[in-house]
């Protein structure tokens, strides 16, 4: 299971937040991006459940993170769409 994960953050921490999230087991990868969001951070873990307790526990306890929004990953099965037609 993956998702992304956007978050805001209190100005001037973007590069303290990221360089923790980095450091965090599930982080695949985490890169500051411009608009409403300040960072956006893909996951990886065992199911959905795991996810979520890796942002409530691990990124919003993050010293400057001020909201996260978890955006799960809806993958398409295209072989099962194929074989049907």
């Amino acid at each position: 299971m993956e998702a992304y994960v956007l978050i805001q953050t209190e100005i001037g921490q973007v590069h303290h937040v990221l360089a923790e999230l980095r450091g965090l087991a599930l982080v695949q990868r985490a890169d500051d991006v411009t608009g409403p969001y300040d960072i956006i951070a893909l996951l990886a873990g065992e199911s959905l459940e795991q996810i979520g307790h890796e942002v409530v526990e691990g990124i919003q306890v993050i010293e400057g993170v001020t909201r996260t929004l978890t955006c799960p990953l809806g993958h398409l099965q295209i072989d099962s769409l194929l074989s049907s037609n």
